[in-house]
């Protein structure tokens, strides 16, 4: 792939909802001031072409929110919640009618849904550079494996080609402002798009890109820039695979084609068996080699046996259960291996569940009897369990107010879901 691409045009990308506790307002996040001030914009359809926009990926988006949350001034303040930026307007809007009606104790529930800090920190603190080489590229002096300070980077800040980021109108300053520097020194691909500078020899235009430095044939560091495309032209063959309907659904959702297949390198012409993946913000797909997958032999405390290692190398999604946070606490999770990124990722809900997760290879959970305080009819519990829609009436605010709305069972987070709209009219 060359270092700069031919096309713009905008992803499918999360975006931030923030809840403020003194106004118990709900907002879209547009950024933070130099003062650490807080910016957000109401759920106005006018304001969704200017709010955050934010790689959905795991460890970008944990690399951005641990950055973005640090420069707050106040983080107490605000409660936030990860959701896709198309849905930002009407998913602000009922989640404020859901907060409305909500008594204090049933607000503690928020904390389920909401992006936590400390959750987001201790898995970054976990995770190590043992999937990365060890070695860099024979003759590559000019480059540390590890920095002076931490042993999580890849590259020391001295050693960034800064003349090259001058040219694209990004300085030192500008990188940690917007939280990139951090996932750059790292070896990581930037957790956002980021608006550059580029000269094509006739006139200069400005881009969105994600940016990465990388090595190149000679030991050298340079920056990768990954430009934005259209979107993924399924019709056309990738290194020799045809896409099926499955390939591009899967693509699409999760990010992962979730199988091997044979490629054809573009030079030797030899068969590769490969997983592929989807850069979401970019639309770039990315496959790796089946020789360069690595699967962990434990997942937060969870050792794997054989069969779940295959299904991840075989590039399956597999939920996960009884795993413990640092904190000691049980939870459940899809997980599956990216190739972009080339580990194991969480695969989160798409929606505002930032604690959810999809519904793979898990058993079955019970059915709750009550729901805020009312006894389910046997119909409604019938529906739940046959994973149906069920309406219910007669809950109470904490105002005292009566409200009703519509359930049903997640299997994923074994509980209820309310909502105000019938999901299956949605």
């Amino acid at each position: 792939m060359n270092k700069i691409g031919n096309h713009t045009a905008v992803s499918e990308v999360s975006t931030l909802l923030v809840l403020r506790h003194s106004s118990n307002s709900i907002g879209i996040v547009q950024g933070i001031e130099h003062n650490g001030n807080l910016i957000d914009v109401p759920p106005n359809r006018n304001n969704i072409d200017s709010v955050m926009r934010i790689d959905s990926a795991e460890d970008s988006f944990m690399d951005f929110y641990s950055d973005f949350y640090h420069q707050l001034k106040d983080p107490s303040n605000y409660s936030f919640f990860k959701v896709r930026e198309f849905e930002a307007h009407d998913t602000a809007i009922d989640l404020q009618e859901y907060i409305d009606c909500l008594s204090e104790v049933e607000r503690q529930d928020l904390k389920a849904v909401q992006v936590s800090i400390e959750a987001i920190e201790s898995i970054r603190n976990k995770k190590t550079i043992e999937n990365e080489p060890s070695v860099l590229k024979k003759g590559f002096s000019n480059v540390s494996v590890t920095n002076n300070n931490s042993s999580q980077y890849r590259y020391q800040i001295e050693d960034v080609p800064w003349d090259t980021m001058y040219e694209l109108a990004l300085d030192r300053e500008k990188l940690e402002e917007i939280g990139a520097l951090d996932a750059l020194l790292k070896g990581y691909k930037t957790p956002m798009l980021i608006p550059i500078l580029v000269n094509d020899g006739e006139a200069v235009s400005q881009i969105d890109a994600r940016l990465q430095l990388r090595i190149d044939d000679d030991g050298e560091l340079f920056v990768k820039v990954y430009q934005v495309c259209k979107k993924v032209d399924f019709r056309k063959k990738f290194n020799g695979h045809k896409f099926t309907k499955e390939d591009r659904v899967n693509l699409l959702n999760s990010g992962n084609m979730g199988r091997v297949v044979d490629l054809i390198d573009t030079v030797t012409g030899k068969i590769i068996p490969s997983l592929i993946s989807l850069d979401r913000l970019t639309n770039e797909l990315i496959s790796l080699r089946m020789e360069f997958v690595r699967i962990p032999d434990v997942i937060c405390g969870v050792k794997l046996d054989l069969e779940q290692k295959q299904m991840l190398r075989d590039g399956k999604a597999l939920f996960i259960e009884n795993m413990v946070s640092k904190k000691g606490k049980l939870f459940s999770a899809t997980v599956q291996f990216n190739a972009d990124w080339q580990w194991v990722q969480f695969m989160f809900e798409n929606k505002l569940r930032s604690s959810g997760f999809n519904e793979v290879h898990h058993s079955e959970r019970e059915v709750s009897s009550h729901f805020r305080g009312v006894k389910l009819r046997k119909w409604q519990m019938d529906k739940l369990k046959a994973g149906e829609t069920a309406y219910i009436k007669g809950l109470e605010s904490r105002k005292g107010k009566t409200y009703q709305g519509y359930i049903c069972f997640d299997k994923s987070i074994g509980r209820i879901v309310f909502s105000f709209k019938n999901p299956k009219k949605g």
